[in-house]
């Protein structure tokens, strides 16, 4: 990947690229399937999973490499 599409960590401030996507929703806003991404570095991952974790929105974490957004989620 060129330094144009390299996914950035989605952590305020990071520039590193990310490694890991987070999937989650809100509950009072979103379907149960839908499902909205932020992408993390290793550094941040257990940060941002916290912060999402603790407002139960937490869905998936999964090597980006991995990620396949799930029918019906809308935009990831």
């Amino acid at each position: 990947m060129s330094d144009e599409t390299t996914p950035i960590c989605s952590a305020k401030g990071c520039r590193t690229p990310a490694v890991w996507v987070l999937a989650w929703n809100n509950p009072k806003v979103h379907t149960p399937e839908r499902r909205k991404t932020w992408i993390a570095c290793d550094e941040h991952r257990e940060h941002l999973s916290q912060f999402l974790g603790v407002r139960n929105f937490l869905k998936d974490v999964v090597p980006l490499t991995e990620w396949e957004a799930p029918e019906g989620s809308g935009r990831s």
